[in-house]
C-alpha cells in the first residue's frame, strides 16, 4: 500500500531575500526578450545563469525573490539551484544598493597601507555602515576582497572601477563629488556609469564605453620588470653572466 504524506504548501523561494514578489507584465516582457538574447550565445542554458543574475540585477539594484525566479523559470532550473549560484559570488546584492557601490579593500596589504582608516572615515563621513546605504540612495559602502590590484594599495572601488593609492582624505573627496553628481574619473579603464548601467554590461549587453577605455599598464606593476631586466634576470634561467 503507498502512503502519500502532504509537507504542506511549497515554501517560497528564496524567504531570505527582500524586494518585490513578482514582475508587471510590461516589466517581464522586457527581460524575457532580454534573457533569449542571452541564452542564445550558450550551448547550454543552464550556463547563461550569472549573466542573468546581472540582468535582474540591473532591473531591482539586487536580487529579489522575483529575480531569481525568473533566472529559474528561463533556465529550467528551481529557486534554490538559483539562489545556491547566486550567494556564492560577492557581485550580486542581497540588498537594494546605491547609484554607487564604494568599495574600499581592507585585505591585508591594502588594510597596511590604510585600507582601514580609509574606510573607517569613510563611515563616520557618510554616516552608514558596512553595506549600508546613504539616505539619498547614492552611496553604497562594502568591505571588499582583495581586487589583485595590491600594487596600487590602497584601492577603493566605484562600481567595480578603481582608484587608486587612495587616503581618507582623497576617499571623502570622491564620494562627495559623487553625491553631488559630478563627474569623476577612475584611475585606469573606463569611464564611471551607475550601478545599474553596470550590471546590465556584465549581462553582456553593449558597453557605449568601450571605445574611451584608458588602457597601458602602469608604472606600479612593472616595477618587477624593470627590476629584473637591471639586474639581467631571466625567468627560468641564469643572469647572462653566469652562463
Amino acid at each position: 500500500m503507498t502512503v502519500f504524506v502532504s509537507l504542506g504548501p511549497r515554501p517560497e523561494e528564496p524567504s531570505h531575500l527582500r524586494g518585490r514578489g513578482k514582475y508587471p507584465a510590461d516589466v517581464l516582457q522586457r527581460l524575457e526578450a532580454d534573457a533569449k538574447e542571452v541564452i542564445a550565445r550558450y550551448p547550454h542554458s543552464r550556463s547563461a545563469l550569472l549573466p542573468l543574475l546581472h540582468l535582474v540585477q540591473a532591473e531591482d539594484r539586487c536580487l529579489t525573490p522575483a529575480g531569481v525566479q525568473f533566472c529559474a523559470d528561463q533556465l529550467g532550473l528551481t529557486g534554490a539551484e538559483v539562489t545556491a549560484v547566486a550567494t556564492f559570488y560577492s557581485m550580486y546584492r542581497r540588498n537594494p544598493t546605491g547609484e554607487y557601490l564604494v568599495g574600499v579593500c581592507t585585505n591585508t596589504l591594502c588594510a597596511i597601507m590604510g585600507g582601514d582608516a580609509i574606510f573607517d572615515a569613510l563611515q563616520e563621513h557618510l554616516g552608514i555602515g558596512n553595506d549600508q546605504t546613504t539616505d539619498d540612495g547614492k552611496i553604497t559602502l562594502q568591505h571588499v576582497e582583495c581586487n589583485a590590484a595590491c600594487d596600487y594599495a590602497p584601492v577603493v572601488m566605484v562600481n567595480w572601477e578603481f582608484f587608486d593609492n587612495q587616503s581618507p582624505e582623497s576617499a571623502r573627496d570622491l564620494v562627495d563629488k559623487l553625491r553631488a553628481g559630478e563627474t569623476v574619473t577612475p584611475t585606469r579603464g573606463l569611464p564611471l556609469c551607475t550601478f545599474r548601467e553596470t550590471s546590465r554590461i556584465l549581462a553582456g549587453f553593449p558597453d557605449q564605453r568601450a571605445d574611451e577605455a584608458q588602457t597601458g599598464t602602469g608604472a606600479a606593476t612593472l616595477a618587477g620588470l624593470r627590476a629584473a631586466r637591471d639586474h639581467g634576470m631571466l625567468a627560468g634561467t641564469q643572469a647572462p653572466e653566469q652562463r
